[in-house]
């Protein structure tokens, strides 16, 4: 270190000592590589602050220039602006041999330009972007050797500093375009005074090493001119940097011909300069991967060692870098809190989200409401309404132009006010605008105006009905799909209680709704706000939904079915009924017909789904009981909600039919498999692709997850006659059982997963061990289907499937007509069905209370038989087609079949 810079350190040693506190200014040295990890644990097992701080100025006394210069940059921008002051004039020069040691990147002669610029350290914890960095790069370079102004922008803590500081670590950047140097200024929300505070800082920065000492500047002017004439003479080429400009007003002092860039919230704040203009937007989110290493960083953990809290806690954080950089900082000091910062953010509790880091707000509810705060007093109460908005949904400017009364174009110039300053996103599609709200500002305007919400969609509920009166939206205006979708949400977030009833027992709603949408958000919606709806009496709203339920897969068809005649089909006693007979009686020229016999039915259906646009050969209930997975010959796996149909994910999953899908124990992955014999695993939330397993020869006939969550086995059969056991962490089969001699139709682990039992066209079942793939037992099953004088070779029996009883000691097998209950340990028959005479058996499921089992039978219906006492309990008719499949809920509650006339039913 050179002399002059080592005296002032010990000139100022005592007052250094005294005040300033270590930690954020050792990240800051790390970050900078002029200090090691050791070297601040050496500083932190001092006792007291003063002893720290003395530790630290002895280790940096043992350094070199840059460690200097990096100390004095920390204190600079960890508030410590006085002290900072005391070491200026200490600052070494740049030595001329201290040149690139590279062409590009950080040497260390970026590092001395950076660290006498003032240009902040990388954080401690930094996860690259190097597109928006490169973005940064390119408009630098776009402004040439001409005056300009380069604006980085976006909301609150999307990291416009952090990135505009990385583009600067450039060595070929700053050569080329800016031999001069750069110079960074803080500048913030500032006045007049504030303003001159910091251009008379920068002039005395500029001019620290001048022989001759001024006078600081007596007025912006004067500083402004002073500036004009450094920059001009003594620092040709240089690029200024303006970090967090709030007015456009400020930028006029820097207005002088020189190389600006910018950042900030609001992207108009250029408009009020001239020259050169250039724009990089700095996207307000993080990948879930890069908010997941960003914790793990701080966290000292790798990222498959993070809790299972750290996925929910990145969601929360909506990608925003300064939410999740806030979080880590907080779980590194206090490691045992990830259930409770979850759980803040859950609840909107951001002012419980405090300062851990060297941002400039306090907590993150600050950090958001600094930016409404600047807005003019009329603009708020426009923000405000927007407090009201759904998540992730664009929303047309004429649904705002309603709310408010006003003509589009009033209405855009407040939106793109909002748009400017970061507070609002706009998506331009062709001529109509949307717009929409970072789900982190719209938590903030939600908590913000909690006990305002109520008369907040009271007043947009109003709105719609003074613009549309007694008419509905048609599908040809911008804002119809929103009122179609959200209406309902607004006024049960307003609790009209008559005015939702009356919307959503409308058979004219229904069918102007479903014939756009579908019924699954309908059905959704009866149950989403059944609280209201059943104030009175829940009679009602059941009724209307399960005439949804049961109809849906006819209302979202092409052509639209009639719906009066639909409603004239329901119990008398329901009000759908009520309805439809008088609309029908209402209309004329129409004919309908009135069924006569509707009080012999009894109906066990809940739902009536067409996902699919061909036969569906599969479908299963999650653990859960919350979602249905579903497969096959359009070649998609589909996954949907159970209680309304909703589709949560289709995926063109296979090159051929998909013959079988199964959800793992813990409900995070699906596996299907195909006649292109391929076995593949998907996440069932995001529909990504886990793996491929191309093993078999031949199509892969079934597959079934084991029972216990924790661990992931999957069993495939196929047609090349064998059952094979996978793992899911390795990449090749662990087992694979050999012993049928011809195609296997379906396995099935037994209930605790100790044995896999597969049934063949080999006129086989087969009992095997789990874990050692040893074949235990095999049960002829072809010898009770031949006559006496009929030989075992003459009879041909296809075993198309079997189910365990819950405890694991009966196996239920069906191939033709019959039913076969045997016992596992002695393989002796128990029972057997005749179920008919007519059709055969496709499928069968045992009911986990074990008396009860469901059979789908080739002639389009579905029966439910009682397996002690021989009994049929139900005869389930409905489907038009074969039924392929049919699966009980984990509970027993209900069951599901899949058909091919392309519907499942529930």
């Amino acid at each position: 270190m050179d002399v002059k810079s080592r005296n002032y350190l010990l000139m100022h040693r005592q007052a250094l000592e005294k005040d300033i506190k270590t930690s954020y200014i050792m990240d800051r040295m790390i970050s900078d590589e002029v200090l090691t990890l050791q070297e601040e644990e050496r500083v932190k097992q001092q006792n007291t602050q003063k002893e720290k701080a003395a530790m630290l100025i002895n280790i940096i006394l043992t350094k070199d220039n840059n460690s200097y210069r990096s100390f004095y940059n920390a204190l600079l921008h960890e508030g410590y602006r006085d002290l900072a002051a005391l070491l200026q004039d200490g600052i070494p020069a740049i030595s001329s041999g201290n040149r690139k040691s590279s062409m590009d990147g950080m040497t260390s002669h970026v590092k001395t330009i950076l660290c006498e610029g003032g240009v902040p350290q990388r954080p401690v914890v930094f996860v690259t972007r190097p597109k928006l960095v490169d973005a940064i790069k390119q408009k630098l370079r776009c402004l040439g050797s001409d005056p300009g102004w380069v604006t980085v922008y976006g909301m609150a803590g999307c990291g416009k500093t952090v990135l505009t500081a990385e583009a600067l670590r450039d060595h070929q950047l700053l050569e080329d375009y800016f031999p001069g140097g750069v110079h960074w200024i803080s500048v913030g929300k500032q006045d007049k005074a504030g303003l001159l505070i910091k251009l008379q800082n920068l002039c005395s920065r500029l001019e620290h090493d001048s022989t001759l000492s001024q006078r600081p500047p007596l007025n912006v002017e004067e500083a402004k001119d002073r500036l004009r004439l450094l920059m001009l003479r003594k620092y040709p080429r240089s690029l200024l940097i303006l970090d967090d400009i709030w007015d456009s007003w400020v930028l006029k002092a820097f207005d002088n011909q020189c190389q600006v860039l910018i950042t900030s919230r609001d992207r108009s704040v250029t408009d009020a300069v001239a020259g050169n203009k250039y724009e990089v937007h700095v996207e307000s989110g993080l990948a879930h991967e890069k908010g997941l290493e960003i914790l793990s960083l701080f966290v000292n953990m790798k990222i498959s060692e993070l809790p299972e809290q750290a996925n929910c806690l990145v969601r929360e954080c909506k990608g925003s870098p300064l939410v999740i950089s806030l979080i880590g900082a907080l779980l590194r000091d206090f490691p045992s809190r990830w259930e409770y910062y979850l759980k803040q953010l859950q609840n909107k509790q951001f002012k419980r989200i405090r300062k851990s880091s060297s941002y400039d707000y306090e907590a993150l509810d600050e950090a958001m409401s600094i930016s409404v705060e600047q807005l003019n007093d009329n603009y708020k109460d426009y923000y405000k309404d927007l407090s009201i908005l759904p998540k992730d949904v664009r929303v047309p400017t004429k649904v705002l132009c309603i709310l408010w009364d006003m003509e589009t174009e009033e209405v855009e110039d407040i939106l793109q006010e909002f748009v400017n300053k970061s507070l609002l996103f706009c998506d331009r599609n062709g001529k109509s605008f949307h717009y929409y709200l970072h789900d982190l500002q719209l938590d903030f305007l939600t908590e913000k105006n909690r006990n305002q919400l109520q008369e907040l969609h009271k007043n947009i509920v109003n709105q719609y009905k003074k613009y549309y009166k007694l008419n509905t939206p048609v599908p040809s205006q911008e804002d119809c799909m929103y009122w179609y979708n959200f209406l309902a949400y607004h006024m049960a977030g307003a609790n009209m209680q008559k005015e939702l009833r009356d919307l959503m027992f409308s058979l004219d709603w229904i069918k102007a709704k479903t014939e756009l949408v579908g019924p699954a958000h309908l059905i959704h919606e009866y149950v989403e706000y059944s609280s209201i709806l059943d104030q009175k009496d829940s009679t009602v709203r059941e009724n209307f939904q399960e005439f949804l339920s049961l109809n849906g897969h006819l209302l979202g068809r092409q052509p639209f079915p009639d719906i009066i005649q639909l409603g004239l089909c329901q119990p008398e006693t329901s009000e759908v009924y009520q309805q439809a007979k008088l609309h029908a009686q209402r209309e004329t020229g129409a004919f309908y017909l009135e069924w006569i016999n509707k009080k012999s039915l009894k109906n066990l259906y809940r739902l009536v789904v067409r996902p699919h646009r061909d036969a569906v050969y599969h479908a299963c209930f999650s653990k859960d009981r919350q979602r249905i997975a579903s497969c096959g010959a359009d070649k998609t796996l589909q996954v949907f909600k159970a209680e309304s149909g909703e589709r949560l994910l289709e995926i063109s999953a296979h090159d051929d039919e998909i013959l079988c899908c199964t959800f793992s124990a813990d409900g995070e992955f699906v596996a299907t498999c195909s006649a292109d014999k391929k076995v593949k695993i998907w996440n069932s939330r995001t529909g990504q692709c886990k793996c491929v397993y191309e093993e078999h020869s031949e199509q892969v006939n079934c597959c079934q997850f084991n029972n216990r969550s924790g661990q992931y086995l999957l069993a495939t059969c196929s047609n090349d006659t064998f059952i094979k056991l996978w793992d899911l962490n390795k990449e090749y089969c662990r087992n694979t059982m050999m012993g049928h001699v011809n195609s296997v139709n379906h396995c099935r682990f037994s209930p605790n997963d100790e044995y896999v039992a597969s049934c063949s066209t080999d006129g086989t079942v087969k009992l095997w061990e789990a874990r050692s793939a040893n074949e235990l037992k095999s049960i002829e099953i072809k010898d009770f289907f031949r006559n006496a004088e009929e030989q075992p070779d003459d009879v041909e029996v296809l075993v198309k499937c079997c189910s365990w009883s819950r405890n694991g000691d009966m196996i239920l097998v069906v191939a033709k007509n019959k039913l076969l209950l045997f016992d596992v340990k002695t393989c002796d028959l128990l029972t057997q069905v005749i179920i008919s005479h007519h059709s055969t058996i496709q499928y069968c499921d045992f009911c986990p209370g074990d008396e009860l089992v469901a059979v789908a039978l080739s002639h389009c219906s579905v029966e439910l038989w009682n397996i002690k006492s021989l009994s049929k309990v139900a005869y389930c008719r409905g489907h038009m087609s074969w039924v392929h499949c049919v699966t009980f809920s984990p509970d027993g509650s209900s069951f599901l079949t899949s058909s091919d006339d392309q519907t499942i039913r529930v």
